[in-house]
């Protein structure tokens, strides 16, 4: 259920949906997503789907993980990388095989916690972990080179904006539950430029929310 045929298919949908780069193809392909479900759903893990991973939570469709880590590789340097929603942390893997180093935010500390094990049977250790509101950011790391968030605001939060470095990339879902958009976020000097990617549907980020 977990062979390379699967993970081999998986990428050939990949490609098939406009996902270009190789570097972003290739870590995709060597990352065992079936780790970072349950077991009831590991058969389920190489289906181009998001899939439950309680707590009201989900792990991103790989089309949508590839497309978001895709955007932020080609367009700018990847030395210190935000992720807001570390979730079960198969985004975070894919983001810390591709940066430098990998700053990682959630608000529910059980995911967390399991994504810290996940991760560390993985072998990566160029990550921090940090327990709390994921809108804030993490601003006693930054600025960021680039910021990636796995959950929709309405609006994006200012925080986020101010955190990235100068010519840093925030890639975000925006919106609420009927209409989404991904958009892509370049700061230049005290400017931003916006673009939007993709119509998107992620779960919401909630502010001021934290879970013990």
């Amino acid at each position: 259920m977990t062979s390379q045929r699967t993970r081999e298919r998986l990428l050939g949908r990949l490609m098939d949906q406009g996902i270009q780069s190789m570097e972003v193809l290739d870590v995709m392909r060597s990352t065992p997503r079936h780790i970072f479900l349950d077991e009831a759903l590991a058969h389920r893990a190489y289906e181009d789907v998001a899939l439950p991973i309680g707590h009201n939570q989900t792990i991103s469709q790989p089309y949508v993980v590839a497309k978001m880590t895709e955007a932020i590789v080609k367009s700018g340097p990847m030395d210190r990388v935000l992720e807001i929603g570390t979730g079960c942390g198969y985004q975070t893997a894919v983001l810390a095989q591709l940066a430098k180093k990998v700053f990682t935010v959630e608000r529910i500390k059980p995911l967390l916690d399991r994504a810290k094990k996940n991760l560390k049977l993985l072998g990566l250790r160029n990550i921090e972990f940090k327990h709390d509101d994921g809108s804030l950011g993490w601003a006693e790391r930054g600025p960021f080179d680039a910021i990636i968030t796995t959950a929709a605001p309405r609006q994006i939060p200012a925080e986020l904006l101010e955190q990235l470095a100068d010519g840093g990339r925030l890639i975000i879902p925006v919106g609420g539950d009927e209409h989404q958009e991904l958009k892509l976020v370049r700061r230049v000097g005290s400017e931003y430029e916006e673009h939007i990617l993709d119509r998107v549907r992620f779960v919401p980020l909630l502010i001021g929310q934290v879970q013990g």
